[in-house]
C-alpha cells in the first residue's frame, strides 16, 4: 500500500424496492431479466404492501454511518438489486479518488453463487485504478457470533421461564436454489461435537494496524463445493454453544431453511413451515426462531416470520418469539470493523497485479 492511499469500505447487500410499484422492476433485477408470472408479482407486492416497506437499505445505510464513525474512513454502500446500485458505488469511490478499498458483502454465509454476482458487479467498476479486497465469507467471526447470541439469549431464557419448559431454539438461513449447491459439502470436524440432533426438520484514520481481536479470514472465492449449507448451520452452532451456560444444549436446538422462491425448481431445506409441525408434533408448546443469514430487517424477516410463519405457528398451537434483528448492533460494527481493518492489512500485503487479476 502506497504513502499516498485512499482507503475506504464499500459494503454490499441485496437491496430493495422503496415503494410497491417498484417491485416488477426489481424482480427483474433479482432473476436478471427472466420473466415471472404475474400472480409471483402481485404475491411479492402484497406482501411488501402488509409491511409498509422492507428497511433493509435505511438500515444498512445506518450500518454504513456507523462504521464511518468506528473506522474514521469513507464507506459506501452498494446494492446487488436496487438503487444504489454496486456500479454507481464504486464509480462514485473512484470519482471521489479512492485507491484502495476492502469490499464487505453483508451476507455472512458465503454462497458462490450469489456473492460471485456482488464480486464480479464491484470488480467490473473498479478497474485498473481501485485496488479492492474482497470479503465474501465471514460465517464464522466471533464479533458476529457474539451478537446473534447477544440478540437470542434474553429472549429465549424469557419464553422458557413464561412456559416453565425449555422452549427449542430453531436458525434459519435464506434457502437457495439446489442447483446453486448440488455438490454435497461435508461437515467440519470441528463442529461435529455440538450439531442439532433435531433432524426434522464499531480511531483515527484506519492505515494498517494490528486488529484488537485476530479473526483470520478464508481466503477468497475457496475452490470446490459450495459452501452456504454448511456455513449457515455452522454460524447456528457457534451461536448455539454461546448458550451452553445458559442450559441451552445440543438437542435443543435445530435448523432449516426459510424464504424459498418461487421461481421453478426445488430448494434446500428442510423448511421452516415442516419443522415448525415436526417441533409441535414432537410436543413442543413454543419455538425462539432466530435467522442468523440476515443482518437487519427486511420482508424475510417482517413478513415471512412476523407475518406468515407467526400465523402458522398459531394454527397449530406453537407459540413463536423471535430476537430483535441486528440492524445497529454494536457488537456488528465491531465486526465490520474488524473485517475491514484485517481486509486492509491483507490489501496492504498483496501485489496490486494480484488484486487486479481477483475478478
Amino acid at each position: 500500500m502506497s504513502a499516498a492511499a485512499k482507503l475506504a469500505v464499500l459494503l454490499l447487500a441485496h437491496g430493495t424496492p422503496d415503494t410497491v410499484a417498484e417491485i416488477p422492476e426489481y424482480l427483474k433485477n433479482v432473476v436478471s431479466g427472466r420473466a415471472l408470472p404475474q400472480a409471483v408479482i402481485e404475491e411479492i407486492q402484497h406482501r411488501y404492501a402488509l409491511i409498509g416497506k422492507s428497511p433493509l437499505t435505511e438500515w444498512t445505510l445506518r450500518q454504513a454511518d456507523l462504521l464511518r464513525a468506528a473506522l474514521d474512513l469513507p464507506v459506501y454502500v452498494g446494492m446487488r438489486n436496487w438503487k444504489p446500485y454496486i456500479a454507481d458505488a464504486v464509480r462514485a469511490m473512484r470519482a471521489d479518488g479512492i485507491t484502495e478499498a476492502v469490499a464487505i458483502c453483508l451476507a455472512p454465509q458465503n454462497s458462490r453463487t450469489s456473492v460471485g454476482l456482488y464480486r464480479r458487479a464491484a470488480y467490473a467498476e473498479a478497474g485498473a485504478d481501485l485496488r479492492l479486497h474482497f470479503i465474501d465469507a465471514w460465517a464464522e467471526h466471533p464479533r458476529l457470533i457474539d451478537a446473534f447470541a447477544t440478540r437470542l439469549r434474553p429472549i429465549w431464557l424469557a419464553a422458557c421461564t413464561e412456559t416453565g419448559a425449555k422452549i427449542p431454539v430453531l436458525f434459519t438461513a435464506h434457502s437457495v436454489p439446489c442447483r446453486t449447491v448440488q455438490t454435497p459439502v461435508a461437515e467440519p470436524a470441528r463442529a461435529a461435537t455440538i450439531q442439532p440432533t433435531t433432524s426434522t426438520n464499531e480511531v483515527g484514520p484506519v492505515r494498517p494496524t494490528q486488529p484488537e481481536r485476530s479473526y483470520a479470514m478464508p481466503a477468497s472465492a475457496p475452490q470446490g463445493p459450495d459452501p452456504y449449507a454448511t456455513e449457515s448451520k455452522r454460524t447456528a452452532a457457534l451461536v448455539a454453544a454461546q448458550l451452553e451456560a445458559d442450559g441451552l444444549s445440543a438437542h435443543d436446538w435445530c435448523f432449516a431453511f426459510q424464504s424459498q422462491g418461487a421461481s421453478g425448481g426445488p430448494w434446500i431445506g428442510p423448511t421452516v413451515e415442516e419443522t415448525l409441525q415436526a417441533l409441535r408434533d414432537a410436543g413442543h408448546a413454543g419455538v425462539v426462531l432466530q435467522p442468523i443469514g440476515f443482518l437487519c430487517d427486511h420482508v424475510e424477516i417482517l413478513y415471512d416470520i412476523d407475518i406468515a410463519f407467526q400465523q402458522q405457528a398459531h394454527r397449530i398451537g406453537l407459540r413463536l418469539w423471535r430476537p430483535e434483528s441486528l440492524n445497529a448492533s454494536p457488537l456488528l460494527i465491531e465486526a465490520l470493523a474488524d473485517l475491514a481493518r484485517t481486509g486492509l492489512l491483507q490489501l496492504a500485503a498483496t501485489p496490486a497485479a494480484l488484486t487486479s487479476t481477483q475478478a
